[in-house]
This record gives C-alpha cells, structure tokens and sequence, in this order.
C-alpha cells in the first residue's frame, strides 16, 4: 500500500466539546453556563421560537436573565442581518451565546460568536478556515429535529449579492456545549417537522454514500437513517408523541454528525441555489431535490443503498428491485409528510434552470463529495426531473 493510499485513510472526527443528549438535558445548562464562565448571555432564536413559549424552560434555569435576546433571526438568514446583530452584541458586552432554535438560528449564533471582536466583512469568511478566531463561548439548544447544526463546524448564510447560499467552514463554529432534548421540539409546526426531518435524512444518506465516509460515520449515518424512517411519519402526524420526537432528535444528530465529517452531496448542492433565489428553506431546498438526485446518483453507489434498504427493511428478489424499491421509499417518506413532489409547487420559472445548474455547479465544496462526478448538463437535467 502506497503513502498516498494510507493517508487516504486517515479520518478526522469533529463534534462539539461537549454534547448532552435524551429527556431532561436542559437541566444541565446552569453548570454548563458556570463551567464556561458565562454570566452575561445573549439569546439567538427566532420568532417561532419565542412566540411558543418554549424560550421559558432556557430563561428560568439562568442564574441572572440575558442580557440581550435577539429573537427575529428570519429562515435563510442574508449576510446584512448577521451584521446588524453582531453590533448589537458589541453594544451589550456579552460574555457568551445561548442559541436556541433551528438550523437558521443557530448557524446565526455560530458566526456571531465567532465574529465577535472580528472587525472583517463576512464575506471574506465564506470558505473553508478562514475564520481567525473565537472569544465567546457558544452554547447550542436546537428545538427542531433537521439540521444538525449544533455539532458541525459549518453555518450557511445567504448572500444576497450573488443570489447563492454559502458557507462558512471552521473549527471555530464548533459549539461548546450541544444540548439535545426532545422535549424542545414538541412544539415544532408539523411542516416544519417535515422538512427538517427530511433534510436529517438527507444529512444521512449523503454522509454514507460521500467519498469521504469512514466506518464511523457510516455507523453514525446508517442508524440515523433508520431513526428517522420510522419515526418522522409519528412525529409529523402527532407532535406530542415524545417517543417519536427522541428518535427523530437522535437521528438528527447523529446524521449531524455523520455529515459534519463525511460531508454531504449533490442534493445540498442543488439545493443551495433554491435558497438563495427563492428563499426555499434548507430543509425544503433538501427534501425536494432529494428523490431526483439520488436516481442520478444510484448507479455510482449500488453497494451503499443496498446498506440502506437492508436498514430499512426493504428486500426485494434482486439488487436492481430493491433499490428502485428503495428510491421508491424514500419518494413516499416526503410524500407522507407532505412535501411538494416538483418545484412547480414553489412558482419557479422553468426559464431560469439552466442558471440554477450553473450557479449549482459552482458548490464545489459538496459536489466534490458525491458518488458521482455531475457536468452542469446533469445538474440541469436534474432540475428538469424534479420541474
């Protein structure tokens, strides 16, 4: 075996410090604060978040109430807004973040805290290690089951300019403390659910079928899998089933952390320009590109699918029938939830796919992760399938 060969072998593994899991994690936030040094925190969440009350179960356990809340992150945050909050945080002197939230809220918090003190336009951090540094600490609560976003050293901005999500890629990102209990997604709109609980399932599949899988996440990735298969379909039809809501945490999170190490794929990559031209949320961007992607990529990755299937239950008479079988599936999975078969559903000009493909074959960064290397031309046809 060549040099070359090893050190292709050789894996990184990266999660937030700290990571607290299962029905009652939150009560451990007051030692984290305590251990952290933290006595002036700020608050990152959304409107959804704090109109449904749950913001109360992080207040009441803080020793002191935050000093500042910021809580009208919008979905898809632009670069423009993340300015504004990081001088209100100059203006209050906070001494740590408290993010509470979905995937927006907390890549916003993610990049706040690791740009607080940096006195450089955002865009010049769009990249990969590019960040110089983090001060405050940052502790990540995430109150839907989707993005994963509490574990990986990724945040996603939407640059207005370019008309194009991107992302920020750090060790700084890197929260913490992750906290993940089941009981703060119980208030999560079924629709939402729905697209983050397949954009978990993208995080999962993609990770397992990336060129840069390893053993580890591919464990990660295949229960996480199977987590969510089973469970979103309870999770989106009762959302008080606290059972399915823990299944669909764990699986969030562990998907997270398959995808914050193996990477994800084409079906990010096409998703991206959704975002940033139409302000589709990642989730939903995810959850409709998802079956005409990997119909493209199944050729590129029998073996793996025929993984998944197994970890789904899924066995037909032969590998050619039990992943169409498969595909099958996971096209039901986003039509039991709900999710728009076509992006007809979201009024986008059919005009305008060629330039999504280009814009979308600029995503480097994932593309160079799928099993299968995609022309512009591909990546049209893909739009095509899915218009």
């Amino acid at each position: 075996m060549s040099d070359l060969e090893i050190a292709r072998k050789v894996a990184q593994f990266k999660s937030a410090n700290t990571l607290l899991t299962g029905h009652g994690a939150l009560s451990a936030l007051p030692e984290h604060l305590a251990l952290l040094g933290v006595s002036r925190p700020a608050i990152i969440t959304d409107k959804g978040v704090s109109s449904s009350g749950i913001l109360r179960f992080v207040t009441t356990l803080l020793a002191a109430p935050a000093v500042l809340i910021i809580d009208d992150i919008p979905p898809e945050p632009e670069v423009a807004i993340i300015d504004v909050k990081r001088r209100q945080l100059a203006e209050h002197k906070v001494d740590g973040i408290i993010a509470v939230g979905g995937g927006s809220a907390i890549d916003s918090a993610k990049v706040l805290a690791a740009t607080y003190g940096f006195s450089g336009e955002l865009h010049s951090l769009f990249g990969e290690g590019l960040v110089p540094s983090r001060t405050l600490p940052l502790v990540a609560i995430p109150t839907t089951a989707g993005t994963g976003s509490e574990v990986t050293n990724i945040a996603i901005l939407s640059d207005e300019k370019a008309q194009l999500k991107k992302g920020i890629v750090s060790p700084y990102l890197l929260p913490d403390v992750a906290i993940v209990a089941p009981e703060m997604t119980v208030t999560c709109p079924s629709h939402i659910t729905a697209a983050s609980g397949v954009d978990a399932f993208v995080h999962g599949l993609e990770a397992f079928i990336s060129v840069n899988a390893s053993p580890i996440t591919d464990a990660l990735a295949i229960k996480a899998m199977r987590l969510i298969y089973h469970a979103l379909p309870l999770a989106y039809a009762d959302g008080n089933n606290i059972e399915a809501r823990e299944d669909m945490a764990t699986g969030s999170l562990m998907a997270g952390l398959a995808f914050g190490n193996a990477g994800v794929g084409a079906v990010h990559a096409l998703a991206y320009p959704l975002g940033g031209r139409y302000h589709l949320s990642h989730g939903m961007s995810n959850a409709v590109m998802l079956p005409h992607v990997m119909r493209v990529n199944a050729p590129s990755c029998e073996t793996k699918l025929l993984e998944v299937a197994a970890a789904l239950g899924i066995d037909e008479k032969d590998h050619t029938t039990t992943i169409d079988a498969l595909l099958d599936a996971i096209e039901q999975l986003c039509r039991t939830v709900n999710i728009p078969e076509s992006l007809r559903a979201f009024d986008i000009p059919e005009s305008d796919i060629r330039q999504l493909a280009e814009d979308a074959s600029n995503v480097t960064r994932l593309l160079r992760n799928n099993p299968k290397v995609l022309s512009v031309d591909d990546i049209e046809a893909i739009y095509r399938a899915a218009y």
